[in-house]
């Protein structure tokens, strides 16, 4: 453990603290990780800074990040195949394909949002 320093600063000495430069740079996590070190900067800065402090937030995040695409690949094709989303509907009428498709895909990401970015 590093010794603390105090600056003496006219009748009180103020302890030498210095957060990490790395944590302070805007790392980029993937989406998802991004979406919860965004939500918990703004709406949970407590819950962010004790992340900070015990330099867990990387971890976190990229937590957050491998646990969102995992669900993203495991829900979006059992909601595909709910959905009737098939390879001859594809071939028969693609707009439709990709309008359900799409519509999967905002759905599987509302259940992320909900259960690992905003919560």
């Amino acid at each position: 453990m590093a010794e603390l320093t105090y600056t003496k600063v006219g009748d009180y000495y103020i302890p030498d603290l210095i957060l990490d430069e790395e944590l302070e740079q805007d790392v980029f996590y993937g989406k998802y990780g991004d979406l919860r070190r965004s939500y918990l900067r703004e709406h949970k800065p407590r819950l962010w800074t004790v992340l900070v402090n015990n330099g867990t937030a990387d971890e976190h995040l990229k937590g957050i990040e491998r646990a969102a695409e995992r669900r993203m690949d495991t829900l979006l094709p059992q909601m595909m195949k709910a959905a009737g989303v098939t390879e001859e509907l594809k071939a028969r009428d693609q707009m439709a394909w990709v309008g359900l498709v799409n519509n999967c895909k905002a759905q599987v990401e509302e259940i992320i949002f909900a259960d690992l970015i905003y919560c």
